[in-house]
């Protein structure tokens, strides 16, 4: 079992960065596919971005690709989201996952084990 908390949100503005960081407690961190999804208001939870458990693979979804990176840290046991060029649709709710059983490529259907609780990035125009 794994617990995930969330930090790193806040108000920006467009075109600011911020880094996101997910602290995992538990055992067998570097077991996990871990991953980033977001909620925006009055939406349904989408992927974001996922990495393999050592981070030799990423995937993105299409609306992030090129402006967010995922990385991990295993021996920190800390999943990193850094996003540059944020923009006002990128505000949400951003919550990190893990599963054992899942790749950065699948998990976009969902289906993910363990959930943190989120974080809230509010970008203004």
């Amino acid at each position: 079992q794994v617990q995930l908390v969330e930090s790193g949100g806040g108000l920006v503005q467009a075109g600011d960065s911020v880094r996101l960081s997910c602290a995992a407690s538990g055992r067998a961190f570097s077991s996990y596919t871990m991953g980033w999804f977001r909620q925006a208001p009055g939406k349904e939870r989408e992927f974001v971005a996922g990495i393999s458990q050592y981070g030799g693979t990423t995937h993105y979804a299409d609306s992030v690709k090129g402006r967010f990176t995922i990385s991990r840290v295993n021996a920190k046991i800390t999943v990193y989201l850094q996003m540059n060029k944020l923009k006002p649709e990128d505000t949400a709710v951003y919550y990190c996952a893990a599963d054992r059983y899942t790749t950065p490529q699948a998990m976009g259907a969902g289906g993910m084990g363990y959930w943190g609780k989120g974080t809230l990035v509010t970008v203004s125009s």
